[in-house]
């Protein structure tokens, strides 16, 4: 009797008939959920804003390549943001649980250094593991949302030359590309690359970090109107000293795979943690007391 006085509490607020606060005494947490290693998670909530933000992506107007154009960029909501990137240690756990590819031999699980060396479906299987595991969700951010955590950080990968003639174009990038220091490889203790405006640190290291966010191509009019966008989720941006364009399958782009310009040092992540929906939870908890219970 009970039980199903329970369970039917549970179905009303989960069908929205009562407040989730009425039914929160009747469920229980999923044992599986660790709210220690949520506990750990160190999150910076960056504050709603504006910036100015170039588009990622290939951009050609009447055929011709052009540089993509810039738009105000606007958050709408607090973004909650990993303070660093994920740590080796904390990777570990995940490839511990045989739910993350190994990291190669050779890199040490530090707490106090990145994960490097990760797909992007490798941050995608972590931040999978992370939420399954702590009852919160975690994802990459999109590039948008990096650039704008990065603040001052995030580099314009615009050109000066915007010419007609393609090979001046080229040597325009290259020589920007050039002048980038190349020769701090090393991995460095969280916090060796600073803190940003926002209360983030290391970003635009020389970890570069995945995003969500698929390479487009975008086909122009002679007006600036779209004829076409195509997506190749296959390559996804990575972020850091530059803006950079790498194969989803890629764990070390000094190997090679990089899609266009020069590689990153280092391939890392770190993750953004959605808002929690009390109403979801409960739900997801609800699924989970009737999976194990018989009737």
């Amino acid at each position: 009797m009970l039980l199903a006085f329970k369970l039917k509490i549970a179905i009303a607020a989960a069908a929205g008939f009562v407040t989730p606060l009425a039914m929160t005494p009747f469920l229980l947490e999923p044992a599986h959920l660790d709210r220690a290693q949520e506990s750990r998670q160190a999150i910076v909530e960056v504050a709603p804003g504006t910036m100015s933000y170039r588009l990622p992506g290939e951009f050609t107007r009447a055929g011709k390549q052009i540089e993509a154009p810039r738009v105000e960029l606007r958050i709408d909501r607090p973004l909650a943001m990993m303070l660093h990137q994920v740590s080796a240690a904390d990777y570990q756990l995940c490839v511990d649980a045989g739910a993350c590819h190994a990291m190669p031999a050779g890199l040490n699980a530090r707490a106090d250094r990145p994960a490097v060396q990760v797909s992007w479906q490798d941050a995608n299987d972590y931040a999978a593991w992370l939420s399954a595991r702590t009852g919160a969700q975690y994802r990459l951010p999109t590039d948008a949302e990096w650039a704008y955590a990065a603040a001052s950080r995030f580099q314009d990968d615009g050109l000066a030359a915007d010419s007609d003639d393609p090979s001046v174009r080229w040597i325009a990038r290259y020589e920007r590309e050039a002048q980038i220091d190349k020769s701090a490889i090393a991995l460095r203790n969280f916090g060796g690359f600073g803190v940003n405006e926002r209360g983030l640190l290391d970003l635009a290291g020389n970890v570069w970090e995945w995003t969500s966010t698929c390479f487009v191509r975008t086909a122009l009019d002679g007006a600036g109107r779209t004829l076409t966008q195509t997506s190749n989720c296959g390559v996804r941006i990575a972020e850091g000293q530059h803006r950079a364009y790498v194969s989803d399958f890629v764990r070390d782009a000094k190997g090679g795979g990089c899609s266009a310009g020069l590689p990153p040092t280092h391939l890392g992540f770190r993750l953004v943690r959605e808002p929690y929906d009390v109403l979801a939870g409960l739900r997801a908890r609800l699924k989970s007391t009737l999976a194990r219970t018989t009737l």
